[in-house]
């Protein structure tokens, strides 16, 4: 396996987990629906279900971490990190990867670990509410959540020591974003004649293809 498909893979598996994530906000949106129609019409609420929603989106967030570092989707001060050449961008992504994520990651895994192992130990239960329900099985997300965004961000420190090396930002995977979004709503218009069409498709992908430049590189097709 070369470096390359390293990355993929690492960014394939970031990407699984993180769409796996995203159902459970259909399960979050249904407590919520059914919380608020017998909280107020039926004037029934029922206790489990603020722990519940509190699971479902904790969860939710926490896995998608991974997902969002291998998109490139986190905040950053663009204003300054755009304007800086591709070697000097590794450099200072690599700086901060082994200063803070490492330790920092490392450190909520470690935690998180034992955190888990002791609700496990005393079958723990949400004090929130009266016979609130288990929530060993919540916290045993943080660890798992914080091994893929360490395995995420071992992938993006291999990253910049490639762009180091070579000048470029080596590829990510591509997914789903506005420019396909806008390429699909206007392959579908009725009321743009296809010259139109062409044109504005052409433009919207310079424009994000200069923004990525200014980011951390290109995309593979998935």
């Amino acid at each position: 396996m070369n470096v390359q498909q390293f990355l993929n893979t690492v960014d394939a598996i970031s990407a699984w987990v993180g769409k796996a994530a995203a159902w459970l906000i259909i399960g979050l949106m249904t407590l919520v629906c059914v919380e608020v129609f017998k909280r107020y019409i039926l004037n029934m609420p029922t206790a489990w279900i603020y722990d519940a929603s509190n699971m479902l989106y904790g969860s939710l967030f926490m896995l998608a971490g991974a997902y969002a570092l291998a998109q490139n989707a986190h905040v950053r001060g663009d204003f300054l990190y755009s304007s800086m050449r591709p070697r000097t961008q590794a450099a200072l992504d690599l700086l901060l990867y082994v200063v803070f994520f490492l330790p920092g990651i490392a450190a909520l895994v470690y935690a998180g670990y034992d955190y888990a192992a002791i609700s496990w130990r005393i079958g723990e239960h949400s004090t929130v509410t009266a016979e609130g329900p288990p929530i060993y099985q919540f916290k045993s997300v943080i660890p798992l959540a914080g091994a893929l965004v360490m395995l995420q961000g071992v992938a993006e420190i291999v990253r910049c020591i490639v762009c180091l090396r070579t000048g470029q930002w080596p590829s990510r995977r591509k997914d789903v974003a506005e420019i396909d979004v806008v390429e699909g709503q206007l392959a579908l218009s009725a009321y743009v004649d296809e010259e139109t069409r062409k044109t504005a498709i052409e433009r919207a992908q310079k424009i994000d293809e200069e923004a990525r430049q200014r980011g951390m590189g290109g995309d593979l097709q998935s």
